[in-house]
């Protein structure tokens, strides 16, 4: 059997994040969100800078939008100049991600592993979400914004989040059918980490 691969989609101020983080030492595996712009630097060439401003970023291209029609991964479009540069960023993440696949069992937070594994046979995908209040507060208290503040920065993030994986992936953000499990944080993260901790060492995916 493959490795085990635990993908997790998340609202902004949900705790995503962080539960992944715990879930991959509670179960002794790898846990990459920013590390992902590190190894796509070293692999693709592009500098960790151009990585993080359009990390997790839908393409402005509107008209290749239209083009493109629905996205399709091409490894032998990363080379040429028409493709915007959002896109190409995507491809040497995706890219990333499925090596790592192949190369260990591991925890991905976000930019739509969950579609580039799709083929993968031990892939649990789970998305965590949350009521805005909750995830106001802890906005507020993470970053030491004003509650107007961190509303605003969840409507941007989740819409920039959103276009992103619906851009790139055929499923729908958020929605449940394209989960496996999908999670409300306020159960607490503990809770929440052992609900996912006994799906995968259960092999329930």
């Amino acid at each position: 059997m493959s490795n085990l691969v635990i993908t997790i989609g998340r609202q902004y101020g949900s705790g995503g994040a962080e539960i992944g983080k715990r879930l991959a030492q509670e179960l002794g595996i790898k846990f990459y969100d920013k590390e992902l712009i590190n190894l796509a630097a070293k692999e693709s060439g592009f500098s960790e800078q151009i990585l993080k401003d359009y990390d997790e970023k839908p393409t402005n291209s509107f008209l290749y939008s239209l083009s493109l029609g629905s996205y399709s991964y091409d490894s032998t479009s990363f080379g040429n100049i028409n493709v915007p540069i959002t896109d190409k960023v995507f491809m040497a993440q995706a890219q990333i991600i499925r090596d790592l696949a192949e190369k260990e069992p591991c925890v991905i937070i976000g930019r739509c592993a969950e579609s580039v594994l799709k083929n993968h046979d031990a892939l649990l995908s789970v998305f965590i979400h949350s009521d805005i209040e909750r995830r106001i507060e802890r906005i507020c208290e993470k970053k030491n914004v004003t509650r107007a503040q961190a509303s605003d920065m969840i409507k941007k993030i989740d819409k920039k989040r959103a276009s992103y994986h619906n851009y790139f992936s055929d499923g729908r953000w958020g929605e449940a059918a394209e989960y496996d499990i999908c999670l409300d944080s306020k159960m607490g993260i503990e809770n929440v980490v052992k609900i996912i901790k006994y799906c995968a060492e259960n092999k329930l995916f």
